[in-house]
């Protein structure tokens, strides 16, 4: 098999399909590492609860403020992670403490960082929550706190600026919610091949810069 001229611990996967689900063909090829990875999430979410819900993001970095050097580090994305998981904590203790809704959500993900022509990084994400906790992750215009909101206050955290200079930095793409089961309802789509094939862009070999201790690709690992 072939290996990544970037890094070559990492090879190349030509397929059309992985383990029987579509690729975004023209995307590829993808780095076989980073497509058994995204599955391996998606398996653990399932085998956690029964129902998940999961959603794409992208992040970009601001383009008019000077940032520090460690935004343009894994370290920013690290923090990014930490921070949103900590607000969903923060947020289902609150529901058990107010004995609204005693649900646990451990949040799962897959990253993917980018270098643009210019040179400047930017993230794409899949999220997975449990469905029974979380539904939908809302809009950016609604008054609610949302999942949204705590996404924009997890990036303003991780780049260290205020909520306000994160706006428009946080995308939700269109259509990107996806509802998964461990057994398919009657009557229910299964949507893990949707899901499956939309995320596989992050597994893409092409725009991905390695050395510097950058990663091209993370994901939780319980």
């Amino acid at each position: 098999m072939l290996r990544h001229p970037g890094n070559t611990n990492l090879h190349l996967y030509r397929q059309p399909t992985y383990r029987g689900l579509s690729l975004m063909v023209g995307k590829g090829p993808f780095v076989e590492e980073y497509l058994f990875r995204l599955l391996r999430v998606i398996e653990l979410a399932l085998a956690q609860y029964p129902r998940v819900m999961a959603f794409r993001v992208d992040l970009n970095l601001p383009k008019d403020i000077d940032l520090s050097n460690y935004a343009d580090t894994n370290k920013v994305i690290s923090r990014f992670i930490e921070s949103f998981g900590s607000k969903i904590e923060h947020h289902r203790s609150q529901l058990r403490e107010q004995k609204k809704d005693t649900r646990s959500c451990r949040v799962r993900y897959a990253w993917a960082r980018e270098v643009g022509m210019k040179g400047r990084p930017h993230y794409h994400l899949v999220f997975l929550l449990n469905h029974d906790a979380y539904h939908r992750p809302g809009r950016l215009q609604s008054t609610r706190r949302n999942l949204v909101a705590r996404l924009q206050e997890a990036w303003a955290s991780a780049l260290r600026l205020s909520v306000d200079q994160v706006g428009g930095l946080v995308n939700i793409t269109d259509d990107a919610t996806y509802r998964i089961y461990r057994d398919v309802p009657d009557g229910k789509m299964d949507e893990l091949p949707e899901l499956f094939l939309r995320s596989s862009y992050l597994c893409k070999g092409a725009t991905k810069s390695y050395g510097d201790n950058h990663h091209g690709f993370g994901s939780s690992r319980g």
